[in-house]
């Protein structure tokens, strides 16, 4: 009997999927368990397995679909098996254009533009006072191409003030607008709803503090020579900042309406940037593994990240999140809370700035973090200590590695 290969829900909060890739067609033979697309989820982009085996009869979707849960993908059967009843049975599917870009010329509002010449009499002489004429002469101004202000065209002094020493000949500019429509992904659109939601949820308060990271770079220097692969600031940021959860519980929680939810386990979600938006990976239990643990872990799930390899578990579970766009040279900015998380840290870069110690000035290597918090959760005593916490584990980092 002939089968519908449909589209399923391939993430728990997935609504629609689009077609990355379809790799069947008609009259290919397929087993259980082969991958006949690659779907775009709000996720990640994940292989969509057949659950059946035959020849495949009909292809309903094609690459650049956009298709809804439950919408027909395909057909799979005998050869020559009738499957019309099951075509019969499908709902009309919504298509979008295959192309990620689609660019629209306007030019109904184009503009011509003309720089006019300058009048003249009737023999075809310049209109200009004699004033004009002599400055014009002096610095070398063709008068043809100036614009006289004064009465009938005539060119004045004060027409010459910033006009050019080369000759200016009429010219015409045409201006046309332009613009590209984007295709919004699975992906940004999940982005985009759960930002909004949080932000308008959740009412947001942010704490600043300056942290010295001078050991810390010494820690990094000498972690460096010894491990084998390098260890960066965020990695160290990342362990202390379990570190700090460890000591403020507190800080480890989510709004469920009529309870909050305190976790004992620590999962430290880790934003990175993505063609499509913010992706965020979580270390697990991330204060029981050491800096080098969370450092070949962090990697790893950056670059899938990257690749859109990503696992739905491994976006899955966060209690805290961390947002680091020192990279970029960021000194200092406010990240949107990722719900369900009462809190996220965002960090900046580290910069050398003076700062008085014993009543002299010294340059230290310094960075702001900002941790913007859910007040119907932590109060700013809460988020202060946890502040005071991170601060005190990177300025004597020692403790990290113990």
């Amino acid at each position: 009997m002939a089968e519908a290969i449909r589209l399923g829900r391939m993430t728990d909060t997935m609504e629609e999927g689009y077609i990355a890739e379809l790799t069947i067609k008609v009259g290919d033979t397929i087993k259980t368990g082969d991958t006949i697309a690659e779907v775009e989820t709000d996720k990640a982009t994940l292989p969509l397995e057949s659950y059946f085996a035959g020849k495949i009869l009909h292809v309903a979707a094609k690459k650049g679909d956009s298709l809804k849960i439950g919408d027909l993908i395909a057909i799979v059967g005998k050869e020559g098996e009738d499957f019309q009843a099951l075509l019969a049975s499908a709902p009309v599917q919504e298509t979008k254009p295959e192309a990620e870009k689609v660019a629209t010329k306007v030019e109904e509002k184009a503009a011509v533009v003309e720089v006019a010449p300058a009048k003249t009499d009737a023999q075809g002489r310049v209109k200009a006072s004699p004033l004009a004429k002599l400055i014009a002469k002096e610095k070398g101004i063709n008068l043809a191409s100036v614009h006289g202000s004064g009465e009938d065209g005539r060119i004045v002094k004060r027409d010459l003030e910033n006009a050019s020493t080369s000759a200016m000949p009429s010219r015409t500019i045409v201006t046309t607008e332009s613009f590209s429509d984007l295709r919004v992904s699975q992906m940004r659109k999940t982005i985009a709803r759960r930002l909004s939601e949080s932000k308008n949820n959740a009412p947001h308060f942010y704490l600043t503090m300056d942290i010295n990271m001078d050991k810390a770079m010494s820690l990094r220097a000498d972690l460096n020579e010894v491990l084998p692969q390098k260890v960066s600031f965020n990695d160290i940021v990342l362990k202390a900042v379990a570190s700090a959860i460890r000591k403020n519980p507190l800080i480890n929680t989510s709004w469920l309406g009529d309870t909050i939810r305190q976790y004992e386990h620590i999962h430290i979600g880790m934003a990175v940037a993505v063609e499509e938006g913010l992706l965020v990976p979580v270390i697990k239990f991330a204060d029981q593994k050491s800096i080098q643990d969370i450092s070949k872990e962090a990697k790893a799930l950056a670059e899938k990240a990257g690749t859109k390899k990503l696992l739905p578990t491994e976006m899955e579970g966060s209690t805290f999140t961390v947002s680091n766009l020192g990279m970029f040279g960021i000194e200092e900015f406010t990240a949107i809370i990722n719900e369900p998380n009462a809190c996220i840290l965002a960090v900046g870069a580290i910069r050398q700035v003076p700062i008085v110690v014993n009543n002299e000035i010294k340059v230290a290597n310094m960075m702001k973090v900002t941790l913007s918090s859910d007040h119907r959760v932590v109060d700013g005593a809460v988020g202060a200590k946890f502040l005071q916490s991170l601060k005190k584990a990177l300025e004597a980092p020692v403790g990290l590695i113990l």
